[in-house]
């Protein structure tokens, strides 16, 4: 008999699956990378794995980061050529976890903004009180690509933000989404809350879709370009469907397996406790709790959206005069 369920995920927010394909009952789009899965457990053997009860760290750091496009610009070159540019704010910020005392609390913050062009003469733009520095992008600048050019710098803040407040390695990072160049971070795992890609062959993706809430996949090795550990995780709070409260998590390819699987046993016993509830979150349960608080308290840091494009207007203009 066919089943259907309503997902807790909202889906003004796009869905927490988002494979390109037809049919089915997860994300369709199949990656081509190759994935090795007999290191934890044989394939033929695989099947949920309960939480072992592995403690928690007693400190867990939590890093996101937040962008806004505040305006687009256009340089006009003395020769007459013309370049489209982007002003964006960008924000990145930690919350460190106390779990033995039950706190939270934000541990770091910092706020950068940018004007992003393939203009070889613009220059910083200082609209009020904030100053836009220039970010070269290669190639004619398509406003795509100036997009996209924001991820780099938001990265490496984020990068920055988390080194500045970790006093030792014995608490976990969480980076919210794929870890990509942040694979040198120690003790750090990357938390991805939508599954774009199905990476498991057929006949292990109903150990995905068999998960209850806590229990995990083994850990399997990706062959994608950064590479890494991986295994999925059904956090608690879901309505039953296949791939409802999933979420793919991986660590770095220089790991052993036996690291690799110390902080599958680690993320088992620890991200459940932050998941998130639908009538609080209409991405629940895989938008952290810690993780929408960080986000909202980012976004008020970015500051008045209306007031910033007033100042850039006034600056470009006072820049023509």
């Amino acid at each position: 008999m066919t089943k259907m369920y309503v997902d807790a995920w909202d889906p003004a927010y796009g869905a927490s699956f988002s494979g390109d394909g037809a049919g089915g009952d997860g994300p369709t789009s199949t990656s081509t990378a190759q994935v090795e899965t007999d290191h934890e457990v044989p394939a033929g053997e695989w099947a949920p794995i309960d939480p072992s009860g592995a403690s928690c760290p007693d400190v867990v750091l939590l890093v996101d980061g937040v962008r806004r496009n505040d305006a687009g610009l256009w340089t006009e070159e003395e020769d007459g050529a013309s370049y489209a540019g982007l002003a964006a704010s960008y924000a990145a910020g930690v919350v460190r976890c106390d779990l033995r005392n039950g706190r939270a609390e934000l541990a770091g913050a910092r706020v950068a903004r940018g004007l992003f062009t393939a203009s070889p003469s613009a220059s910083d733009v200082v609209a009020g009180s904030v100053r836009y520095e220039v970010r070269r992008v290669s190639g004619t600048g398509e406003m795509a690509a100036l997009a996209g050019a924001v991820q780099a710098p938001l990265t490496a803040l984020e990068i920055d933000v988390s080194a500045a407040v970790r006093d030792d390695h014995t608490d976990l990072l969480v980076v919210d989404g794929p870890l990509r160049n942040r694979r040198h971070l120690t003790r750090t795992i990357g938390y991805v809350k939508t599954q774009q890609k199905q990476y498991l062959p057929a006949t292990l993706q109903p150990v995905v879709t068999g998960l209850r809430a806590g229990q995990r996949t083994p850990v399997f090795k990706l062959g994608t370009i950064f590479g890494g550990w991986s295994w999925y995780l059904r956090l608690p709070g879901t309505s039953g469907a296949p791939w409802a409260g999933i979420v793919r998590i991986e660590c770095s390819p220089d790991l052993t397996v036996d690291q690799a699987v110390e902080l599958a046993e680690c993320s088992a016993a620890t991200l459940p406790r932050f998941a998130s509830s639908a009538y609080k979150d209409p991405r629940a349960p895989q938008n952290l709790v810690p993780i929408a608080g960080l986000e909202r308290r980012l976004r008020a840091m970015l500051g008045d959206a209306r007031v910033l494009h007033r100042a850039l207007n006034l600056a470009t203009a006072r820049g023509r005069a």
